[in-house]
């Protein structure tokens, strides 16, 4: 019996731009905590979104409108602002836009690993 090989995706980090406006509010690095950063990414939705972002990123930050996602405003809205609670991604206020992008160098000092299992995880298909 052979074993086979997963092939583990590739994360994308990117640059951070000079002069993006202020963060908006989150938990510091020292208050991330697993309960709730597993909490936030239990929901397969909010799961999709942060595995988007590691693997599919084309700018160093994204709007809503990127993902592609089918849903009403105010739901998107919610599932971008427990992501952001949580401290799984850091949002910035571009006008009347707000972008995200996962906190890679944070998750990956407090949880080693978990990020590479987020982008290796297969979503169901509709």
């Amino acid at each position: 019996m052979s074993a086979t090989a997963h092939e583990v995706p590739v994360i994308k980090v990117l640059p951070e731009p000079e002069d993006l406006p202020e963060p908006l509010p989150e938990p510091a690095v020292e208050e991330l905590r697993l309960e709730t950063v597993l909490g936030a990414l239990s929901d397969p939705l909010r799961l999709t979104i942060v595995r988007k972002l590691l693997l599919e990123s084309e700018a160093f930050d994204h709007p809503c409108g990127w993902f592609g996602l089918d849903r009403p405003k105010s739901s998107l809205t919610h599932h971008f602002k427990a992501l952001r609670e949580a401290g799984v991604t850091r949002q910035r206020q571009y006008g009347l836009e707000r972008r995200s992008h996962v906190r890679v160098a944070d998750l990956d000092a407090h949880f080693p690993g978990l990020l590479e299992l987020v982008a290796a995880w297969t979503p169901d298909a509709p």
